[in-house]
């Protein structure tokens, strides 16, 4: 991020906390406090009964678990349903319908089917991330050029070597687009599925429970730690995965 930009952002910030502690008469957070707050965390300060890093790592487990399961099924299923046009003409608008949901609707039948507690998240989190897999997945497919099917076809491949030798490689930039649209989508609900289905640690559940406990402050500070993990996983580690899966393939997504 430029630093003209952090400096926008921090500008911005003051002037709502100046502005909002005028107008209201309540203390709003400001950047310096919230930094001060967060470093006070990091120190091993406790937050909801836990370290910062207990909270930071169990979000992490679930979000993590949870995206694989819906990436696995979402690869499985665009690979399936792009190979075969049956399969595609009576799944593809279950897929589409789930893609419309959003993930916080998912909390009465995360709450009916699991209860309260760590197996709702991760239901919550690979639901909402199967879908946008599974779509560019398929989109990718259809993409392939048919040519490289039926030369492989010819040269006597079975069904799985095309799905795995010509299919795969063939809809990989499709496939990163749909694995970083679920990631983000995977994120978002971890947080705001903690908030709600109790799981008791976590960067959401934290956020909820200093609201709890008026200590704005650090539900600021995680909000900050929460940016700069979405940015971190995003910018630094799945865009470079990205470039170089598609420069050792030799494609590009105008292919």
């Amino acid at each position: 991020m430029p630093l003209f930009t952090v400096l926008i952002v921090v500008v911005a910030w003051y002037a709502l906390a100046f502005g909002v502690s005028h107008a209201r008469g309540v203390q709003f957070p400001t950047p310096g406090t919230t930094l001060v707050t967060l470093v006070e965390l990091l120190a091993g300060r406790p937050l909801a009964d836990h370290s910062l890093y207990a909270h930071v790592r169990d979000s992490l487990v679930r979000w993590s678990l949870a995206f694989v399961i819906a990436a696995l099924f979402g690869i499985v299923y665009g690979l399936v349903a792009g190979g075969s046009r049956t399969v595609e003409q009576l799944t593809v608008p279950i897929v589409h319908v789930l893609q419309l949901i959003p993930g916080l609707a998912w909390i009465p039948v995360a709450l009916l089917l699991f209860g309260i507690g760590r197996r709702a998240t991760l239901f919550m989190i690979a639901v909402t991330a199967f879908a946008p897999v599974a779509i560019n997945v398929l989109a990718g497919v259809k993409c392939v050029d048919v040519t490289y099917i039926r030369a492989a076809r010819m040269l006597g491949a079975r069904r799985r070597t095309v799905l795995l030798r010509v299919l795969l490689p063939g809809a990989l930039p499709q496939i990163l687009t749909g694995l970083r649209i679920g990631l983000g989508n995977g994120w978002r609900v971890l947080l705001a599925a903690e908030m709600v289905v109790g799981t008791g640690t976590g960067l959401g559940y934290s956020i909820i429970q200093a609201r709890w406990t008026l200590d704005y402050a650090a539900a600021f500070a995680c909000l900050v730690l929460i940016c700069l993990i979405g940015l971190f996983v995003e910018r630094f580690l799945f865009a470079r995965l990205e470039r170089r899966t598609i420069e050792r393939w030799g494609l590009s997504r105008q292919s």
